[in-house]
């Protein structure tokens, strides 16, 4: 007989999960793993690693569910955006940067020489910046403005001040426009 466990919240069901509850994993899989691929996928800019990202860390909670210690006051969630953060630091760190895509040139000044580009085209070109950026900034954009996550609760999860996040956000959107502006010339995306 199966029980519905998807009423309990994150603590009942680590401690089912501590007792090899497989039900439990998977009621909590499935209730974050969007929201945590969709973070992954912002700070590494490629669905599939994104996707090896948020498996290895469920792997990791699988393998160890007492790393976490509800004790701490840190509530679960705010915890493994820790844990896929981290991760996907590690796995930038392993890459090598990339530059501007090799068909696009830079903007001359020249009024007509603003490439028009469509909706599909401008993401994929803002995605190359904000990959560029250094690790810290594009964390505190992902979190902040992808996701939705407060400045204290981003402040928290990658265990900086509130200042510091702050500043990490002024820094990557003077950069992205500095990068815009030099892009196209004046114009913008």
């Amino acid at each position: 007989m199966d029980v519905d466990l998807t009423h309990l919240d994150d603590t009942l069901l680590l401690q089912h999960i501590r007792q090899g509850g497989r039900e439990a994993f998977a009621v909590l899989v499935n209730r974050y793993a969007d929201r945590f691929y969709r973070i992954a996928y912002r700070l590494v800019s490629s669905k599939d690693d994104a996707e090896d990202i948020v498996q290895e860390a469920f792997l990791k909670l699988w393998r160890r569910p007492k790393l976490w210690d509800p004790s701490k006051g840190a509530k679960f969630n705010t915890w493994f955006y820790k844990v896929v953060i981290n991760l996907c630091v590690d796995h930038q760190r392993k890459k090598r940067p990339l530059g501007l895509p090799q068909d696009m040139e830079m903007a001359d000044g020249n009024p007509g020489h603003d490439v028009l580009l469509d909706d599909h085209q401008r993401q994929s070109l803002l995605d190359r910046f904000i990959s560029d950026l250094p690790d810290r900034q594009r964390q505190a954009l992902a979190l902040c403005f992808y996701e939705g996550v407060s400045n204290h609760e981003a402040a928290d999860m990658m265990g900086v001040t509130l200042k510091a996040l702050q500043s990490s956000i002024m820094r990557a959107k003077t950069t992205l426009k500095k990068k815009v502006k030099l892009y196209f010339g004046g114009g913008s995306i």
